[in-house]
């Protein structure tokens, strides 16, 4: 009790709590909202995108790869923005942003219109994921309020996927693929008129920086891997293929090299340094290379060869989702007694079985044998990863670097993605190429082809899930100690 407060006397009033602050709530997850659900709503309507604009295999992919790259690639400067600029005003800027690059994405008339538009809501999202977390953990910092409103806001990032599926399949099918990205400018706007008096400014104090260096490296580094692998699929001994990897790892290289040498990195390299939260953030990314790069394929599958109608895609990819949301309910209750390195060693053998047990897909196409128990598989060792990641990423970490961690573990993942999913198409290509030259004459070769192709991503996602557990086994054993430190403050930037 407080010494200064008489004996029976009511609990002191924090007048300084923002009045309205659930209704803020429900500005913040709204805009979480958008964010999360744009990275499977698109990937319901893309066979479709793909037939009315005449775009390649590679270029349906890069719908997907530029968003997340960008995304990924601009979250840590993102999260500088929004603590120095402002974030309410960071806040507003990217979720106009998003929604002008949503609009522009909606009437593409051209492939390179619309990769323009997804690369741009990649950029803004950067702006707007950390802006929108930072102003949840200034107006929530304290008590039980503050553990309601992490809950909501965590929900609705592990729900968005699910709902991305279904409103994308719904819109598809009833409307058009264009209103998978318009679908963003109501929702923006409403955001905004609503966010608008309800947001209070704030800015971080002392250096206010930016490692400009480290963010253009970054960047240039990243996308000259990821288009680097997309070349692949013309072959991998190719000069451009070598050329682009090669900078790619230079320029990364330059990048570590700069950040232990300015005085404001964008990743201080001393967050990367603990081998624990090096683990995390390597899981993170080979989980998100398996995930967005391997399950694209399923989506692809259920319309292009079973002819499943977009709302009946977004159905059948549910059961991973809800294996996701029952696997992290019970772990969560189990994760004090098993503790975090068991759950994180299974998880990724898990999902990786789930993945090479979707590899046994056929033309003919068996639902409840052939992917159904997959999709659970994968659901549970995803659910196995994620419940701890977030800790462990964090356990032991000095309060002045939790924003970055925690930024650190969504960039990894989005990165992740963005590679996964250039080189499984790369993989994937190149499955069907092999198979078509040997079974030219066959009368469904060109649908066989294809499941030959989605069954060799999946097995290669599987591989890519499966690397994480000798991670998980090894480097994954924070002290007990550490795991009890987790900074409460863990806004992104």
């Amino acid at each position: 009790m407080d010494r200064t407060t008489p004996a029976g006397s009511p609990p002191a009033v924090d007048h300084s709590a923002h009045p309205h602050r659930w209704l803020l709530l429900a500005v913040l997850a709204l805009a979480q909202l958008m964010v999360v659900l744009d990275g499977t709503i698109v990937n319901i309507a893309l066979p479709d995108a793909q037939r009315e604009l005449g775009m390649s295999d590679g270029d349906r992919t890069w719908v997907v790869t530029i968003y997340a790259l960008a995304f990924g690639s601009l979250l840590l400067l993102g999260g500088r923005i929004a603590d120095y600029w402002g974030r309410k005003r960071t806040f507003m800027v990217g979720m106009a942003g998003f929604a002008v690059a949503s609009a522009i994405g909606g009437f593409a008339t051209t492939t390179e219109m619309l990769l323009a538009a997804r690369g741009l809501q990649g950029a803004f999202a950067a702006l707007l994921a950390p802006a929108s977390l930072a102003i949840l953990t200034i107006t929530f910092p304290t008590g039980k309020d503050r553990i309601k409103a992490f809950a909501v806001y965590g929900a609705i990032g592990g729900g968005g996927a699910a709902i991305g599926l279904l409103l994308g399949g719904v819109l598809t099918q009833y409307a058009s693929w264009n209103w998978c990205l318009l679908v963003n400018v109501p929702i923006a706007v409403v955001a905004m008129i609503a966010g608008l008096p309800l947001i209070r400014e704030s800015k971080a104090h002392g250096n206010t920086r930016y490692d400009l260096p480290g963010a253009v490296l970054v960047v240039a580094g990243l996308a000259s891997l990821v288009y680097g692998f997309s070349q692949a699929e013309n072959g991998w001994g190719r000069v451009q293929t070598i050329a682009f990897l090669a900078a790619g790892v230079v320029i990364l290289a330059v990048f570590v090299w700069v950040e232990s040498r300015v005085s404001n990195p964008l990743l201080p390299l001393r967050v990367l340094a603990n081998r624990v939260r090096g683990g995390a953030f390597l899981t993170s990314a080979l989980t998100g290379a398996a995930l967005l790069g391997g399950i694209l394929f399923l989506i692809f599958y259920f319309q292009i060869v079973l002819g499943y109608s977009p709302l009946k895609s977004g159905l059948a990819s549910l059961p991973m989702t809800l294996s996701i949301m029952v696997g992290a309910g019970v772990l969560s209750n189990l994760l004090p007694r098993t503790g975090v390195r068991l759950p994180m060693t299974l998880g990724p053998i898990v999902g990786a079985a789930g993945l090479v047990w979707l590899s046994f897909i056929s033309v003919e196409g068996n639902y409840a044998a052939e992917v159904l128990p997959g999709l659970i598989l994968l659901g549970f060792g995803l659910a196995m990863i994620f419940v701890p990641l977030q800790n462990v990423a964090l356990a032991g970490i000095d309060e002045h670097d939790a924003g970055v961690a925690s930024a650190a573990v969504s960039a990894t993942q989005q990165i992740g993605g963005s590679i996964g999913t250039a080189l499984f198409t790369a993989i994937y290509t190149a499955a069907i190429t092999a198979y078509l030259s040997e079974n030219a004459t066959r009368p469904a070769a060109q649908l066989e082809a294809l499941v030959s192709g989605y069954s060799t991503a999946f097995i290669w996602a599987g591989v890519a899930l499966f690397l994480a557990a000798p991670i998980g086994f090894f480097m994954i054993r924070p002290a007990k100690e550490d795991l009890m430190k987790v900074p409460a403050v863990a806004h992104v930037g």
